[in-house]
């Protein structure tokens, strides 16, 4: 009984030890939700980026992004583009489009947000901050106010 008493006092001991800290592994990429910004008033029946993503968005809407995932280099290099795919249906006719699209500079990993605008204009921005967010690099969407009584 002795011998088991001083074998879990070393261990406790040797526990209390100090001990070197563990660096932290880092990888060339991060993951990222995927979100969508549209600054268009067409409904957006889906979009990807890079093939990750996949919902849908009302016309003048945005949110945060809320879509698994995708990858994206933790540093930005300059070059460094995504391809988009999207729907934008017309009536009942699905309109099925992409565009290859330089992802605009950004310090540190987030999520990659798609910004849609009208003639199928597009940017792509990664960031912390929700699409409505006014931290956001983008301004939020606005819906033009209809002129009332102009003829």
């Amino acid at each position: 009984m002795k011998w088991l008493v001083s074998l879990i006092a070393c261990l406790s001991l040797g526990a209390c030890a100090a001990r070197e800290p563990v660096p932290e592994r880092t990888t060339a990429t991060a993951t990222a939700q995927v979100g969508i910004v549209n600054h268009t008033g067409n409904f957006i029946y889906s979009a990807t980026v890079d093939g990750s993503g996949g919902g849908r968005m009302s016309a003048w809407g945005a949110a945060v992004a809320n879509m698994c995932c995708t990858s994206i280099p933790r540093v930005w290099h300059p070059g460094m583009k995504v391809l988009v795919r999207w729907n934008m249906p017309v009536g009942t006719t699905d309109v099925i489009k992409e565009k290859i699209v330089e992802v605009e500079k950004y310090d540190k990993p987030g999520d990659i947000y798609m910004h849609f605008f009208p003639n199928d204009e597009i940017r792509v921005v990664v960031t912390n901050s929700a699409g409505y967010s006014q931290s956001h690099p983008i301004p939020p969407p606005v819906e033009p106010k209809e002129k009332s009584g102009v003829k």
